[in-house]
Order: C-alpha cells, then sequence, then structure tokens
C-alpha cells in the first residue's frame, strides 16, 4: 500500500503546476491532500480528478481558508467529514476514510504563522486534536492521519533549530505536543520509523535562500496506530517536483489495502 501526503497550498495552482499528472504516475493507493482551498462542489469538476480514483472533499464554510481531499483506488466502506468539534469543521481540517482494517485520514492544523489569533486558533485544535487521538488509540482499529501539522518535533526537523525554537512551528508547547502523541500515546511517526537521518524536510519559506539552502522545517507526517508499526516499509520527501511550499510524503506499507 502507497499512501501520499501533500500540503496543496491551494489545488488549483498546484495542478496548474503539473500535480495530477505526477500523482497519477505514482501508483499510490490513497492520496491525502491539505490545504486546497477550494469548495466540495469545485472539486467535482474533471479538472480536479484522477483516472482510477474516487474523490473526497471537505471543505470550509470560506473555502479559501483551508480545506482537505482524499482520493482512492478502493471506494471506501464509509467516509467521515469532521471531527465534531468547531476549530476543526468550521475550517475543513479533517476528512476520513474507512476501509477493512484500517482508516486513513488527511488533516491540516493552521500554521500559527498569521498573528496570535492564528496561533491560539492552533492551540486550540491542538489540544482538541490530542483528546481526540487520546480516545481513538483506545479503539480495536489501525488509524492512518496524514497531517500537515505546521509542528517540528525535534532539532532535526529544522535546519536552524536554534532561530527556530522563536517561531511558530517550532515553539516549546508544540514541540512537548508532539512528543505527548509520538511518545506517550505511542503513535508512530512513520518517516522516522525508517530514517533518522537530517535534512529530511517537508516545508520551505517563499524564497530563494531558503531552497537555495536547503533552509527547511518537517511539518508533514504520517502519524500510526502502534500496530501499523511493522508494516511501515519505507518513507520519503522528495524536494522535487515541488507543487507548493509543501513536498510530498511517500510512505510504502507491507499492507494491502481491501474493503
Amino acid at each position: 500500500m502507497r499512501i501520499i501526503s501533500v500540503n496543496v497550498n491551494g489545488i488549483q495552482a498546484a495542478v496548474e503546476r503539473g500535480l495530477l499528472s505526477w500523482l497519477q504516475a505514482q501508483n499510490a493507493d490513497v492520496i491525502c491532500l491539505q490545504d486546497t482551498r477550494a469548495s466540495a462542489f469545485e472539486l467535482d469538476d474533471p479538472a480536479f480528478q484522477l483516472d482510477g480514483y474516487f474523490l473526497y472533499a471537505c471543505d470550509a464554510e470560506v473555502p479559501a481558508q483551508g480545506g482537505v481531499a482524499l482520493y482512492s483506488r478502493l471506494q471506501p466502506k464509509a467516509v467521515i467529514s469532521g471531527l465534531g468539534f468547531e476549530t476543526a469543521d468550521r475550517y475543513g481540517r479533517y476528512l476520513q476514510a474507512d476501509f477493512d482494517k484500517v482508516s486513513i485520514a488527511t488533516l491540516l492544523l493552521p500554521s500559527g504563522m498569521n498573528g496570535d489569533e492564528d496561533l491560539n486558533q492552533k492551540f486550540k485544535l491542538m489540544d482538541d486534536f490530542a483528546k481526540y487521538l487520546d480516545k481513538q488509540r483506545r479503539k480495536r482499529r489501525e488509524y492512518i492521519y496524514c497531517g500537515s501539522l505546521y509542528v517540528a518535533q525535534q532539532k532535526l526537523d529544522v535546519k536552524n533549530w536554534r532561530d527556530g525554537q522563536q517561531s511558530p512551528g517550532f515553539l516549546a508547547p508544540e514541540r512537548a505536543w508532539m512528543d505527548e502523541i509520538v511518545g506517550n500515546m505511542g503513535y508512530v511517526d512513520a518517516l522516522r520509523e525508517v530514517s533518522r537521518e537530517g535534512d529530511q524536510y517537508s516545508w520551505w519559506p517563499d524564497n530563494e535562500q531558503a531552497e537555495m539552502l536547503n533552509l527547511g522545517w518537517r511539518f508533514d507526517y504520517q502519524l500510526l496506530t502502534p500496530g501499523l508499526r511493522r508494516f511501515v516499509r519505507s518513507a520519503r520527501l522528495p524536494r522535487q517536483p515541488r507543487f507548493s511550499q509543501h513536498a510530498p510524503l511517500i510512505v510504502d506499507y507491507d499492507w494491502t489495502l481491501t474493503i
């Protein structure tokens, strides 16, 4: 099973840069997109369809303010839109597809980089989502959360980590939140399960120097329930091609997706 997760920073612009043709060639079973900035109605347009895939979307009340989408080769048994709390649902931040023994979700957190209100919204959603994850881990079912979380957990995940400690994305409360999820709750970070190498980033500031010097941050994850740990075969963050400020996260699992 191959799952690709990518924050597109607006699906229209990403498609114009070749996103769909690239995805079509990757042979993924499930593709999770974040920050689509499009309504579910707009995504019904043939311009956003992938041959051989079902497409599902969850949009924000104001579509330009968020939205997530999921492509699947198999038609899921069920699709769940939203988490039942305002911090997520108002901005179209969560969509889950249920298969036979595993559920795969696409999730978008606020960046927290757009002022105090944005950061406060991020902290509130982090708190709500942590409580949700704590309940989910007790269920007799496996979960894969494909999240653009805008949180780097470790020094290894930020090129200039010393300076980064003062910036949203690597603040102490954010790192503690990730430590709680990956540490105390036992969720598995798919990339770190197979690689401890540095210089693996998923987001870069929008400037030439950041690109040239690889001044990146690792903000994007596939978080797994512990029962899936042994099935992670490979994970990578290719820097090219790029369709937004984020790199795609490609994870291969020794798992056959069924319904």
